[in-house]
């Protein structure tokens, strides 16, 4: 995948249920062919989804190479990860990461208060709207807190 000229599918995009999996999927491509572009891998918005899965951004990495489509790696998802989370699991884990905003104070907030101004957007107040906001994707409404 070349991060370089197109952007990773949305955050909310879900894929076995689980948001941020099918952007983590196209950015361990873009990582392995070496065409991140502009976009970081392993990074604030993806180790969460490791963690939550029980792995690292090397292991993902590693078997996105190997496994090569959606449908390998997201049977390998479903056979080594989700067996050990419950449907209550996965949805505390998208509604956490579909609210996900900068801490007050913090050196991310006044980046993601740059973005709003550029994007003319200040009710759009988390990173997957921001995000998929600068990706030229619609957000008619966006979420909130």
């Amino acid at each position: 995948m070349d991060l370089t000229s197109t952007a990773p599918r949305s955050a909310k995009d879900k894929m076995l249920g689980l948001v941020s999996l099918k952007r983590a999927i196209d950015k361990a491509r873009a990582y392995n062919e070496g065409k991140l572009g502009e976009y970081d891998y392993d990074c604030p918005h993806d180790k969460p989804l490791f963690d939550f899965l029980g792995t690292d951004g090397d292991t993902f990495a590693a078997r996105v190479k190997e496994l090569g489509t959606d449908h390998a790696i997201g049977a390998w998802v479903q056979r080594e990860f989700l067996p050990k989370k419950t449907p209550a699991d996965i949805e505390r884990f998208n509604e956490d990461r579909m609210r996900w905003h900068p801490d007050p104070g913090s050196r991310s907030e006044e980046y993601f208060k740059n973005m709003q101004r550029q994007l003319g957007r200040p009710d759009a107040v988390t990173w997957f709207d921001i995000l998929d906001l600068d990706e030229k994707r619609q957000v008619p409404q966006p979420t909130k807190l």
